[in-house]
């Protein structure tokens, strides 16, 4: 299914890889790149077209690799950047592209730069952070909220002032306003460029530019019955981020990688108010080749739902190209959010994988939902995510979804590594191990190589256009390119539709009878029209 050709990248189906977590070859419980390159196989048989390595640069691992401290070397956690030379060598030979995280927006607070503007106002990375003075009652700035709770200033009294920090204390924001960051950050990118790296995904793309006014964003417009569990979702971010000097530095980064051959850009929309919008703005205007948001990440599954983001999407960004997911290492796995929907955790991931499959626009998978992966239930002694450890138990955290890899049921820790990894592997993970799966006739892994090889044969699921076909709840049917018509029961219970012809392709729990299709809890059926 792989792409040669300059828009490889349209259409595409990335595999999102969490590296602590997918194998551990060194035996020190966490997962790194000489485990990924002997896992590639795996990847490259289940027919996707490229992989997303969720960041491997050297890092104190405050907030596990999204807090960089050497931009242009591995951590030794995940080993060399002989290993990943090794690791980019074996997936270009078995036909998959390769994309890492670049974490732009802030760098760690161990990072030299850091280090060095902290220390004065007056030195040559003074103004490379975002530094503000102290109102007169020595109070921060203004009322920007962190991400991971509280005020998102942090005092250093060095300098006698703040910086923002969006995330955590240890993570200083960069200031984009100064031309040399931005610079230096694109060169960075040239850096992995030149070791042979495909595209990148971008962590956090809105972030990037804040109001240089220091304007204190307003309250949320929408109406709450009660306060948030994180006071950050409690405003609306109207000048903390998605600020309009960013659309300048993506069209940079967008002449950066023309200079190289069928190279991408994939950003990670963080936001809560008009995500859709700002996806379609961020990818067209040679900005970025394709945007995601947090849409379809969430617990809403509904037909509404999912037709209302493809059709915003498609009306407000013509140009415009999205990547669309149900999940990732920040957010519970989809088999878990959606199981109140669900006759049984093989029958949702088998209609999600579907779904997703058939969906216009470029797909990511995250690691283990090939496998039908639910969430890890932890103990509060047992996490190790900044979120989960500040919000418990209201929000349990992001450790759930990154635990490791289960290769064989029976092996220590799943087949992950042979000492106590950085996170458990409980029993109901376990079960879904690859190897009770692979060549096994109605798993869920062997249906999402189905899935993968048709769409990959037909650019109809890739590129076509999507034309909904108008039907009630729970029903969601459309069709792709002209050639293919989707048709889900997004219930536990049985429904019966009208058929509108066609040939079936694929399907589940699925049965024509005449002119009415019949689909059972969680059904659904691809027909060739």
């Amino acid at each position: 299914m792989s792409k040669a050709h300059a828009d490889w990248w349209k259409g595409s189906v990335i595999y999102q890889i969490y590296p602590r977590s997918y194998q551990d070859s060194n035996h020190d419980g966490i997962g790194d790149l000489n485990g990924i390159t002997e896992r590639l196989p795996h990847i490259a048989d289940l027919g996707v077209d490229a992989i997303w390595l969720s960041p491997i640069f050297t890092s104190p691992m405050a907030d596990m690799g999204y807090d960089v401290s050497d931009y242009t070397d591995i951590d030794p956690t995940f080993g060399t950047l002989d290993d990943f030379d090794a690791m980019v060598a074996r997936a270009h030979e078995l036909g998959l592209k390769v994309m890492v995280d670049q974490v732009l927006n802030h760098s760690s607070d161990q990072h030299p730069f850091f280090q060095e503007s902290r220390q004065s106002c007056d030195n040559p990375k003074a103004d490379w952070y975002v530094w503000a003075d102290p109102q007169h009652d020595g109070s921060p700035p203004n009322n920007w909220q962190s991400i991971f709770g509280g005020c998102a200033w942090q005092w250093e009294p060095r300098r006698g002032q703040y910086y923002l920090h969006n995330f955590l204390k240890q993570q200083p924001d960069l200031n984009f306003h100064n031309p040399d960051v931005q610079e230096w950050l694109l060169g960075t990118m040239r850096f992995w460029l030149e070791r042979g790296v495909d595209g990148f995904r971008l962590d956090t793309v809105n972030f990037y530019f804040h109001d240089a006014l220091l304007r204190s964003d307003p309250s949320d417009f929408r109406k709450k019955s009660k306060p948030e569990w994180n006071p950050y979702n409690m405003q609306y971010h109207l000048f903390s981020k998605n600020q309009p000097e960013n659309l300048a530095f993506l069209q940079k980064m967008r002449a950066l990688l023309d200079e190289y051959d069928a190279r991408t850009l994939v950003g990670e929309v963080g936001e809560s108010h008009h995500p859709i919008e700002i996806m379609g703005e961020y990818t067209t205007d040679n900005r970025l080749h394709m945007a995601y948001s947090f849409e379809m990440l969430g617990f809403n599954f509904s037909a509404a739902h999912f037709r209302k983001q493809i059709e915003d999407f498609y009306t407000g960004a013509p140009n415009g190209w999205p990547c669309w997911a149900f999940s990732n290492h920040d957010v519970v796995r989809h088999v878990s959010r959606w199981m109140p929907h669900a006759v049984s955790q093989d029958a949702i991931a088998k209609q999600a994988c579907a779904l997703l499959l058939s969906q216009q626009g470029s797909i990511c998978l995250y690691q283990g939902e090939e496998l039908g992966q639910t969430e890890s239930a932890l103990e509060y002694a047992e996490l190790t995510d900044p979120q989960g450890l500040t919000f418990w138990p209201e929000d349990k955290g992001r450790d759930g979804c990154r635990t490791p890899m289960v290769w064989s049921q029976d092996a220590e820790n799943a087949g992950f590594s042979d000492v106590q990894p950085w996170l458990p592997v409980k029993a109901p993970q376990a079960s879904r191990s690859a190897d009770t799966q692979r060549g096994v006739a109605g798993s869920v892994l062997e249906f999402y190589r189905r899935m993968l090889r048709l769409r990959g044969e037909h650019t109809s699921l890739q590129t076509g256009d999507t034309v909904f076909d108008e039907t009630a709840e729970p029903i969601l049917s459309f069709v792709r390119g002209g050639e293919f018509r989707c048709v889900f029961n997004l219930s536990p219970a049985q429904q019966r539709v009208e058929h509108k012809g066609g040939t079936l392709v694929l399907g589940e729990s699925a049965s024509v009878d005449g002119d009415a299709l019949n689909l059972g809890g969680n059904g659904f059926a691809l027909f060739r029209v």
